[in-house]
């Protein structure tokens, strides 16, 4: 008979959403037992394996020296690793602290800020160990989660797709919002995954897959400029759930707002 490749599960710095997707897959994780044994995954169950695994899941992004340390633990006792979701493939939303002062948010949150260690920046997975994928999302999409575990069961390649939200709005036969109804929308820059979820129901795409390779941002800034959008807005946009990645980093310093000394 032969033996089971292990799997396991790990969280850092998030909201455990990319974990729920992985529960989310129900039928599927059925016929994934037969080839893979849940090493480790506090998420589903209490049952835990030694190492080394097969195929280890990193969920969440590097936010504390705790952290730092056992990723690199982590990295050296799994075959391959695979980081999911924004907040592992690029520091997520608690990356908005990268452009702040860590010490003033933990003086006016916490009643004890000497108590916390903390990093001054939330950090991707990728900045810290080699990772052998990055499946982006916030969440990640539970099908190309699916094909990324199978895949490396089988030790292939996965195959996910590298097109933009606006491709899958023309396979939806979604009209385009920008052209149609003058909204912000950053779908042309935004890699695939959600299924055009936000433009289908009449909204701007919100950039949760995060930038797409090749991405030009300052094309899109400037077609909304000519849409007479607030740049407030085009900030906020840029500065959401990928805000510390590139491009989304580097264009939304431009429509940041102005301290009284500038």
């Amino acid at each position: 008979m032969a033996v089971k490749k292990k799997l396991a599960v790990f969280k850092f710095a998030s909201c455990d959403g990319c974990q729920l997707s992985i529960l989310d897959l129900e039928d599927e994780l059925l016929t994934l037992a037969q080839e893979i044994t849940i090493a480790n995954f506090a998420e589903a169950s209490r049952a835990v394996l030694d190492g080394p695994y097969d195929l280890t899941l990193i969920e969440g992004s590097i936010t504390t020296p705790h952290d730092f340390a056992r990723i690199r633990e982590l990295r050296d006792m799994s075959k391959f690793l695979v980081t999911i979701g924004a907040c592992a493939t690029a520091g997520g939303i608690q990356a908005l602290r990268n452009f702040a002062d860590v010490s003033e948010y933990t003086r006016l949150v916490y009643a004890r800020p000497d108590y916390v260690e903390t990093l001054h920046k939330s950090t991707p997975i990728a900045e810290h160990v080699p990772v052998d994928f990055e499946l982006r999302g916030c969440p990640v999409n539970k099908h190309q989660l699916l094909e990324v575990i199978s895949a490396f069961i089988a030790d292939r390649k996965p195959n996910i797709s590298s097109d933009s939200v606006c491709v899958e709005c023309k396979r939806r036969g979604t009209v385009c919002i920008m052209v149609a109804k003058g909204t912000p929308c950053l779908g042309p820059l935004t890699h695939s995954g959600c299924n055009a979820l936000c433009p289908t129901y009449d909204r701007g795409c919100f950039g949760c897959y995060g930038p797409q390779d090749n991405s030009s941002p300052a094309a899109l800034t400037q077609y909304w400029q000519e849409l007479g959008t607030d740049p407030q807005v085009m900030f906020r946009l840029l500065r959401n759930f990928n805000p510390a990645t590139e491009p989304f980093r580097s264009e939304s310093e431009k429509w940041a707002p102005k301290t009284p000394e500038q």
